[in-house]
């Protein structure tokens, strides 16, 4: 999981329990993401590999600068799928009950480990976060669960080029540049041109239904990834890194 970043202490994945057993983490953070094809360029592990990295970075930047102690859960892998998209080789799809199943699991061993605070970094579209809080909330009243899609904090437009980016495209493909360079091959990667959907209202985004991924994309990418670059990639992911540390300081001082 190491990325092009140095090992950060508030990593779970590079950490011990003889460093850690005797600090105090005023928040916890859960990247989640998703195991899946991304064009024919990006891993399957995509948004594991990048939630996890920028909750990593959100995480020591928030102690750096803004004086809040945060540890960062190893990702969980698997994310709700489109249909055409499971059909594709090892692409793994859970159902809701069971992310949800895994989320309380996590949430009650917080909890009787004396954690309030719970930032959920998602780095996967199809994943649904608003009614298993809703639930846990009942459950647990005084453990907050807040949760983030890393990649809209800020406007695409002023990062990238690609009009339509909603996978495996430009963003992605920049941000793994930047993290995993050695992992990208761009001259493999597909022009992730998407079809029409065949409902107007859907197309329009005034509906939603999931779509099937063999009906819209070729290549399984939604977004041409061609004029991606490691620059594009640190420039979005460094500006992206305050905004969620910000997060993590105000869920951790209150």
């Amino acid at each position: 999981m190491q990325a092009n970043r140095k090992i950060s202490e508030y990593d779970l994945v590079t950490q011990n329990w003889g460093k850690i057993k005797d600090e105090k983490y005023s928040v916890v953070v859960l990247p989640w993401g998703a195991v899946e094809p991304h064009n024919y360029h990006l891993p399957y592990f995509t948004d594991c590999y990048l939630s996890h990295a920028v909750a990593c970075d959100s995480a020591d930047y928030a102690n750096e600068h803004l004086g809040v102690k945060a540890m960062v859960l190893p990702p969980v892998v698997y994310g709700a799928q489109n249909p055409g998209q499971w059909n594709k080789a090892f692409c793994i799809h859970p159902r809701f009950e069971t992310q949800k199943a895994i989320l309380e699991d996590i949430v009650h061993s917080l909890y009787r480990q004396g954690f309030r605070n719970l930032l959920i970094v998602n780095g996967h579209g199809g994943n649904t976060f608003r009614p298993m809080i809703r639930d846990l909330a009942f459950t647990y009243p005084d453990f907050r669960i807040l949760s983030m899609e890393w990649w809209t904090v800020l406007p695409h437009s002023d990062y990238f080029e690609a009009e339509v980016d909603e996978h495996g495209g430009e963003l992605e493909t920049s941000a793994m540049m930047h993290y995993y360079p050695e992992l990208i091959d761009l001259s493999t990667a597909g022009d992730g041109i998407v079809k029409p959907f065949n409902i107007a209202a859907v197309e329009n985004k005034k509906a939603w239904t999931p779509r099937h991924w063999d009906a819209i994309t070729d290549d399984t990418g939604l977004g041409n990834p061609k004029k991606a670059s490691a620059e594009k990639g640190k420039q979005f992911v460094e500006d992206v890194i305050p905004i969620i540390a910000e997060v993590i300081a105000e869920l951790g001082k209150e």
